[in-house]
């Protein structure tokens, strides 16, 4: 009797664990954020300097958007003099890589370059708010924008852009560099909407350091012309 009483009982269901199976399933493994690859390569080593070689083998696979973001978001921010010129060197390499398709490589007399862990942790500190609200509006549309072909595309844009960035232009550095990180933003998730924003940005980047060289050259001819009257 009592064999069949157990035999008879209804199995009892677990909607919990299904419920579970169901969460997994609708929340894939999920890619780390970029300020997280960045806090990733804080974290890795007790180093009281950061290299560019840590930051290179840190970006996994989204290496060459992220690094151009990487060089590029110090130059959009208030820095000391001469970030331009240090950081602008690797985006001329990156950037050129883009534009003709190749893996990303940087050369050992790049790579070796450093800063200190402090520097690198309050750089991020400046830069998490921004880049965290840019991820939440940031997701997958206008596709064509983010094809093979528009990636070499924007490769020469970019090259443009951090010729510029290292050219001694008064208050020429932070256009384009604020430019370069819009579009390596858009690269990075997908985002044909933010990659345009940052094209139109980079197209009045260049008009707005073309005007200050050419006022700059216009002057200088001025002053020769006056001295030699």
């Amino acid at each position: 009797m009592k064999e069949e009483r157990l035999q008879a009982e209804p199995e009892v269901s677990h909607p919990e664990s299904h419920e579970d199976d169901a969460g997994d399933k609708d929340h894939p493994h999920r890619q780390p954020s970029v300020i997280e690859l960045f806090r990733t390569v804080q974290h890795a080593s007790d180093e009281e300097r950061i290299t560019i070689g840590d930051l290179l083998h840190g970006m996994q696979d989204r290496a060459a958007a992220a690094l151009i973001l990487i060089f590029a978001l110090p130059n959009a921010l208030p820095t000391p003099p001469g970030t331009s010129t240090v950081l602008g060197i690797p985006l001329l390499f990156l950037c050129a890589q883009v534009a003709i398709g190749c893996q990303v490589w940087l050369p050992g007399f790049i790579t070796r370059r450093s800063l200190k862990r402090t520097d690198y942790a309050s750089l991020l500190d400046k830069a998490e708010p921004w880049l965290a609200r840019a991820e939440r509006i940031l997701k997958p549309r206008l596709s064509i924008l983010t094809g093979y072909v528009a990636e070499r595309l924007l490769g020469i844009l970019w090259l443009i852009l951090s010729i510029v960035l290292v050219l001694p232009i008064p208050f020429g550095n932070m256009p384009p560099a604020a430019s370069l990180c819009i579009m390596a933003l858009g690269l990075l998730a997908a985002d044909g909407v933010f990659i345009l924003l940052g094209i139109l940005a980079g197209a009045a980047s260049l008009v707005l350091a073309s005007s200050v060289v050419y006022g700059a050259l216009a002057a200088g001819t001025a002053f020769i012309h006056q001295l030699f009257a």
